[in-house]
């Protein structure tokens, strides 16, 4: 499995659809196998998404994101937990122990949706 988090200086980038940086890894049970970064300078949203799907992102942690943006890559796929945000390991941690919801990772201003 792939995850991917779009970063900046060390922490989950506020606004995915304006990230520049992408922080790729690869996945079993819950334990990272490799790890790598990738720019996206892709100018629009479409071609975003065809480079996110090429890179075999299974599932996308980010801070927030345009609707049409997600509906773009959950129809081709990605699975998305949005409104995240803190430091990029800290995160990736608390992904790994299933602890995400911790609400210290929640984006201010948001709340889960149920």
């Amino acid at each position: 499995m792939k995850l991917a988090i779009p970063i900046w200086e060390g922490k989950i980038s506020p606004v995915f659809d304006t990230a520049s940086r992408l922080l790729v890894l690869h996945l079993e049970d819950k334990q990272e196998i490799s790890r790598f970064e990738t720019y996206m300078d892709e100018g629009d949203l479409t071609r975003k998404c065809i480079r996110i799907q090429g890179l075999g992102v299974d599932i996308l942690i980010c801070g927030a994101i345009s609707r049409h943006f997600y509906r773009m890559l959950v129809a081709g796929g990605t699975n998305i937990i949005p409104w995240i945000s803190g430091c990029t390991e800290d995160v990736l941690e608390a992904y790994m122990k299933g602890k995400l919801s911790n609400p210290k990772f929640l984006m201010p201003g948001c709340r889960w949706q149920e």
